[in-house]
Protein backbone atom coordinates (compact mmCIF):
# COMPACT_ATOMS: atom_id res chain seq x y z
CA UNK A 1 0.00 0.00 0.00
CA UNK A 2 1.11 3.43 -0.72
CA UNK A 3 2.63 5.93 1.99
CA UNK A 4 0.20 8.87 3.58
CA UNK A 5 2.23 11.42 1.24
CA UNK A 6 2.01 8.99 -1.38
CA UNK A 7 -1.47 8.87 -1.08
CA UNK A 8 -1.92 12.13 -0.62
CA UNK A 9 -0.21 12.96 -3.72
CA UNK A 10 -2.19 10.41 -6.09
CA UNK A 11 -5.89 12.45 -5.04
CA UNK A 12 -3.64 15.75 -6.42
CA UNK A 13 -3.54 14.13 -9.12
CA UNK A 14 -6.63 12.46 -9.85
CA UNK A 15 -8.35 15.88 -9.21
CA UNK A 16 -6.47 17.65 -11.64
CA UNK A 17 -7.02 14.43 -14.04
CA UNK A 18 -11.12 14.79 -13.43
CA UNK A 19 -12.05 17.89 -11.87
CA UNK A 20 -15.73 17.23 -12.39
CA UNK A 21 -16.28 13.81 -13.06
CA UNK A 22 -20.24 14.21 -12.17
CA UNK A 23 -21.19 14.67 -16.04
CA UNK A 24 -20.26 11.03 -17.04
CA UNK A 25 -22.26 9.08 -14.03
CA UNK A 26 -25.34 8.61 -13.29
CA UNK A 27 -28.06 11.17 -13.97
CA UNK A 28 -31.04 12.22 -11.57
CA UNK A 29 -33.12 15.24 -10.40
CA UNK A 30 -34.39 14.10 -6.92
CA UNK A 31 -32.88 11.87 -4.26
CA UNK A 32 -35.58 9.16 -5.62
CA UNK A 33 -34.36 9.23 -9.19
CA UNK A 34 -31.06 8.79 -7.49
CA UNK A 35 -32.15 5.62 -5.83
CA UNK A 36 -33.88 4.30 -8.88
CA UNK A 37 -31.21 4.89 -11.19
CA UNK A 38 -28.92 3.52 -9.25
CA UNK A 39 -30.73 0.15 -8.61
CA UNK A 40 -30.79 -0.09 -12.32
CA UNK A 41 -27.51 0.57 -12.58
CA UNK A 42 -26.35 -3.25 -11.28
CA UNK A 43 -24.85 -5.12 -13.97
CA UNK A 44 -25.48 -2.41 -16.48
CA UNK A 45 -23.91 0.59 -17.29
CA UNK A 46 -24.34 4.30 -16.28
CA UNK A 47 -24.90 5.32 -20.19
CA UNK A 48 -27.81 2.52 -20.66
CA UNK A 49 -29.37 3.84 -17.53
CA UNK A 50 -29.64 6.86 -18.56
CA UNK A 51 -30.62 6.64 -22.16
CA UNK A 52 -33.78 4.45 -20.42
CA UNK A 53 -33.68 6.80 -17.32
CA UNK A 54 -33.90 9.58 -19.98
CA UNK A 55 -37.46 8.71 -20.81
CA UNK A 56 -39.09 6.87 -18.45
CA UNK A 57 -38.36 9.70 -15.69
CA UNK A 58 -40.67 12.39 -17.86
CA UNK A 59 -43.59 9.31 -17.50
CA UNK A 60 -42.76 8.45 -13.84
CA UNK A 61 -40.40 9.48 -11.32
CA UNK A 62 -42.03 9.31 -7.81
CA UNK A 63 -42.82 6.27 -5.34
CA UNK A 64 -46.83 6.44 -6.18
CA UNK A 65 -45.92 6.78 -9.53
CA UNK A 66 -43.25 3.30 -9.76
CA UNK A 67 -46.44 2.16 -7.16
CA UNK A 68 -49.27 2.39 -9.32
CA UNK A 69 -47.59 1.39 -12.80
CA UNK A 70 -48.28 -2.30 -13.96
CA UNK A 71 -45.48 -4.77 -13.16
CA UNK A 72 -45.49 -5.39 -17.40
CA UNK A 73 -45.40 -1.44 -18.49
CA UNK A 74 -42.41 -1.35 -16.02
CA UNK A 75 -40.87 -3.88 -17.38
CA UNK A 76 -40.80 -2.59 -21.21
CA UNK A 77 -39.67 0.16 -20.11
CA UNK A 78 -36.25 -1.04 -18.74
CA UNK A 79 -36.33 -4.18 -20.77
CA UNK A 80 -32.70 -3.36 -22.33
CA UNK A 81 -30.96 -3.44 -19.06
CA UNK A 82 -29.76 -6.07 -17.27
CA UNK A 83 -31.80 -8.26 -15.35
CA UNK A 84 -34.85 -5.99 -15.56
CA UNK A 85 -37.40 -8.24 -14.44
CA UNK A 86 -36.29 -8.71 -10.56
CA UNK A 87 -35.20 -5.21 -10.64
CA UNK A 88 -38.66 -4.07 -12.44
CA UNK A 89 -40.10 -6.20 -8.93
CA UNK A 90 -37.82 -4.71 -6.97
CA UNK A 91 -38.88 -1.13 -7.98
CA UNK A 92 -42.18 -1.28 -7.38
CA UNK A 93 -41.77 -3.28 -4.04
CA UNK A 94 -39.63 -0.52 -2.60
CA UNK A 95 -42.03 2.06 -4.24
CA UNK A 96 -44.82 1.23 -2.01
CA UNK A 97 -42.87 0.88 1.41
CA UNK A 98 -41.65 3.92 0.63
CA UNK A 99 -45.20 5.41 0.59
CA UNK A 100 -46.33 3.14 3.63
CA UNK A 101 -43.19 3.75 5.96
CA UNK A 102 -41.11 6.98 4.95
CA UNK A 103 -44.28 9.39 3.55
CA UNK A 104 -42.53 8.96 -0.20
CA UNK A 105 -39.26 9.91 1.22
CA UNK A 106 -36.40 7.99 0.41
CA UNK A 107 -34.35 7.29 3.97
CA UNK A 108 -30.96 9.15 4.42
CA UNK A 109 -29.69 6.27 6.67
CA UNK A 110 -27.98 3.34 5.53
CA UNK A 111 -29.65 1.33 7.73
CA UNK A 112 -32.48 2.47 6.43
CA UNK A 113 -31.93 1.99 2.81
CA UNK A 114 -30.56 -1.28 3.20
CA UNK A 115 -33.74 -2.57 3.76
CA UNK A 116 -35.41 -1.99 1.05
CA UNK A 117 -35.55 -4.43 -1.87
CA UNK A 118 -32.81 -4.53 -3.91
CA UNK A 119 -30.81 -2.05 -2.09
CA UNK A 120 -27.04 -3.49 -1.14
CA UNK A 121 -24.48 -2.14 0.71
CA UNK A 122 -23.01 -0.44 -2.62
CA UNK A 123 -26.13 1.12 -3.63
CA UNK A 124 -27.05 2.56 -0.38
CA UNK A 125 -23.69 4.46 -0.54
CA UNK A 126 -23.96 5.80 -4.34
CA UNK A 127 -27.53 6.90 -3.10
CA UNK A 128 -25.88 8.52 0.69
CA UNK A 129 -23.26 10.54 -1.47
CA UNK A 130 -25.00 11.41 -4.72
CA UNK A 131 -28.71 12.05 -3.56
CA UNK A 132 -27.46 13.45 -0.04
CA UNK A 133 -23.98 14.38 -0.16
CA UNK A 134 -23.43 12.25 2.80
CA UNK A 135 -20.00 11.14 3.05
CA UNK A 136 -19.72 7.44 1.95
CA UNK A 137 -17.59 5.32 -0.22
CA UNK A 138 -19.41 2.77 -3.00
CA UNK A 139 -17.17 0.06 -4.45
CA UNK A 140 -18.17 -0.67 -7.48
CA UNK A 141 -15.67 -3.39 -9.56
CA UNK A 142 -13.83 0.01 -10.96
CA UNK A 143 -13.16 1.58 -7.27
CA UNK A 144 -12.32 -1.56 -6.50
CA UNK A 145 -9.59 -2.67 -9.10
CA UNK A 146 -8.50 0.93 -9.31
CA UNK A 147 -7.80 1.33 -5.89
CA UNK A 148 -5.85 -1.20 -5.11
CA UNK A 149 -3.83 -1.22 -8.25
CA UNK A 150 -2.97 2.15 -7.43
CA UNK A 151 -2.26 1.08 -3.92
CA UNK A 152 -5.23 2.90 -1.92
CA UNK A 153 -5.80 -0.11 -0.71
CA UNK A 154 -4.56 -3.90 -0.63
CA UNK A 155 -7.93 -5.84 -0.28
CA UNK A 156 -8.99 -9.27 -1.54
CA UNK A 157 -12.71 -8.12 -1.78
CA UNK A 158 -15.18 -4.87 -1.67
CA UNK A 159 -15.83 -4.86 2.11
CA UNK A 160 -12.06 -4.79 3.16
CA UNK A 161 -11.12 -2.33 -0.04
CA UNK A 162 -14.02 -0.18 1.64
CA UNK A 163 -13.26 -0.06 5.32
CA UNK A 164 -9.12 0.74 3.44
CA UNK A 165 -10.47 3.59 1.41
CA UNK A 166 -12.26 5.19 3.88
CA UNK A 167 -9.45 5.08 6.30
CA UNK A 168 -7.26 6.15 3.98
CA UNK A 169 -9.05 8.94 2.40
CA UNK A 170 -10.09 12.26 3.97
CA UNK A 171 -14.06 11.97 5.05
CA UNK A 172 -14.62 15.08 3.25
CA UNK A 173 -12.84 13.47 0.03
CA UNK A 174 -14.66 10.12 -0.49
CA UNK A 175 -17.65 10.99 -2.29
CA UNK A 176 -15.69 12.89 -5.25
CA UNK A 177 -12.74 10.06 -4.73
CA UNK A 178 -15.46 7.58 -5.33
CA UNK A 179 -16.02 9.25 -8.91
CA UNK A 180 -12.81 10.13 -9.83
CA UNK A 181 -11.69 6.79 -9.66
CA UNK A 182 -14.87 5.22 -11.32
CA UNK A 183 -13.98 7.72 -14.10
CA UNK A 184 -10.01 6.67 -14.01
CA UNK A 185 -11.09 3.11 -14.10
CA UNK A 186 -13.55 3.71 -17.67
CA UNK A 187 -10.97 5.99 -19.16
CA UNK A 188 -7.56 4.47 -18.58
CA UNK A 189 -7.00 2.14 -15.31
CA UNK A 190 -8.96 -0.94 -17.17
CA UNK A 191 -9.62 -4.44 -16.44
CA UNK A 192 -7.89 -5.55 -19.41
CA UNK A 193 -4.98 -3.92 -21.52
CA UNK A 194 -4.62 -0.26 -19.00
CA UNK A 195 -3.21 2.84 -20.59
CA UNK A 196 -0.43 2.75 -18.07
CA UNK A 197 2.11 4.80 -20.29
CA UNK A 198 -0.86 7.58 -20.93
CA UNK A 199 -1.57 7.79 -17.18
CA UNK A 200 -0.13 10.64 -14.53
CA UNK A 201 -0.19 8.33 -11.72
CA UNK A 202 2.01 5.88 -13.37
CA UNK A 203 4.81 6.42 -11.17
CA UNK A 204 3.41 6.35 -8.08
CA UNK A 205 1.33 2.93 -9.00
CA UNK A 206 2.13 -0.07 -7.18
CA UNK A 207 0.70 -2.13 -10.28
CA UNK A 208 3.16 -0.32 -12.62
CA UNK A 209 5.71 -0.42 -10.72
CA UNK A 210 5.64 -4.21 -10.18
CA UNK A 211 4.63 -4.76 -14.28
CA UNK A 212 8.22 -2.54 -14.75
CA UNK A 213 10.78 -3.49 -12.39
Amino acid sequence: MLSKNEIKEVLNILASMYEDPSKDLLHFQTPFEALIATMLSAQSTDVRVNAVTSKLFKVANTPKDFADMDIKELENWIKSIGIYKNKAKNIKATSKILLEDYNGNVPKVKSELIKLPGVGNKTANVVLANAFDIPAFAVDTHVFRVSNRLGLADAKNVSQTEAQLTKNVPEDEWNITHKRLITHGRALCKARGPHCEECDLNKLCLYYRREND
